[in-house]
């Protein structure tokens, strides 16, 4: 608590120290992004007009993400600030809100989800669910607003911008209609999803599937052994053949369920790792969005068959 305070005041001081120097016309516009889902995105659309800075890897829960010593100075640099908001990025808040007041663009793109589109949540000050890139529509609509925040802060290369989101936009597309391909191969009534935690309803709202999540919509909500028995129950009476773990939550949650499970004679596989909160390792088809979902879905449904 005492670092993450000092790092505050880190803000404080850089901030009350910057001065407004004019920048080289032909510099790249500096850009910082928080997860990995959103530095994905941003980097597709700016292509090599932009630099684009994530501060939020492959694994890492955005639940409880602090920044660190070093996101001072990429923050304290950049041009514009893209975070996914609704509170997703909770420990990040009072950051943003020096940063806003200091005159430095930070962009909230869950601003291009109409609120009443959102699922509600009592977990969050926002009090909306976050995990809003599992609808495919909401991701096209945040394609869309990212673009044209990009072409505002950068109107020299908006045509680029403009073409790379049609490319994206069009690949989205494609996207969806092949997850809804494979997802027809799983009859509807084995269609429940059961994970460490409540990332998976807006993909069950757009998918078909009833989703269970072991803790609450936040990570930083504990899973206690009532939670796990009435899962476990649920398990048993709805005949679930697997549970999912998630890349940014420890796996004991679920290890603790299945044993639950076990224990009232009763067989659940652990089906394999979802990415929820974050995308795979930077590199591997997994780390893209489009890669994560495909990667998701196939794991998902395979499992339950």
């Amino acid at each position: 608590m005492k670092k993450y305070t000092l790092i505050l005041i880190a803000i404080t001081l850089f901030l009350s120290c910057k001065t407004t120097t004019k920048k080289d016309a032909n510099a790249k516009l500096n850009v910082v992004t928080t997860t990995t889902m959103l530095t994905d995105l941003v980097e597709d659309l700016g292509g090599d007009a932009i630099e684009v800075q994530g501060l939020m890897g492959s694994g890492v829960d955005p639940h409880l993400y602090k920044a660190s010593e070093g996101d001072v100075s990429k923050l304290f640099n950049a041009d514009v600030v893209f975070y996914s908001g609704l509170h997703l990025e909770g420990k990040l808040v009072e950051v943003f809100e020096k940063m806003e007041g200091n005159n430095v663009k930070t962009i909230a793109l869950a601003e291009a989800i109409e609120k009443d589109k959102l699922i509600g949540s009592e977990y969050f000050a926002s009090n909306y669910d976050p995990h809003i890139w599992f609808n495919i529509d909401f991701w096209k609509k945040i394609t869309k607003y990212t673009t044209e925040e990009l072409k505002k802060a950068d109107p020299k290369n908006a045509a680029l911008f403009e073409e790379n989101s049609k490319k994206y936009l069009e690949d989205l597309e494609v996207l969806e209609a092949d997850i809804k391909s494979v997802i027809e191969t799983l009859p509807v009534e084995k269609r429940i999803l059961v994970t460490a935690h409540d990332a998976f309803n807006y993909f069950g709202q757009a998918f078909g599937f009833e989703v269970v999540g072991l803790q609450g919509l936040s990570t930083a909500t504990e899973a206690g052994v009532q939670d796990v028995q009435e899962l476990a129950k649920f398990i048993i009476e709805k005949d679930v053949k697997a549970i999912f773990v998630e890349s940014s939550v420890p796996k004991r949650t679920i290890e603790a369920l299945q044993a639950s499970v076990q224990s009232k004679g009763h067989e659940v596989a652990i089906g394999g790792t979802l990415f929820s909160d974050a995308l795979g390792t930077r590199g591997t088809i997994e780390g893209t969005y489009a890669g994560m979902f495909r990667y998701n879905v196939n794991t998902i449904v395979n499992a339950l068959k």
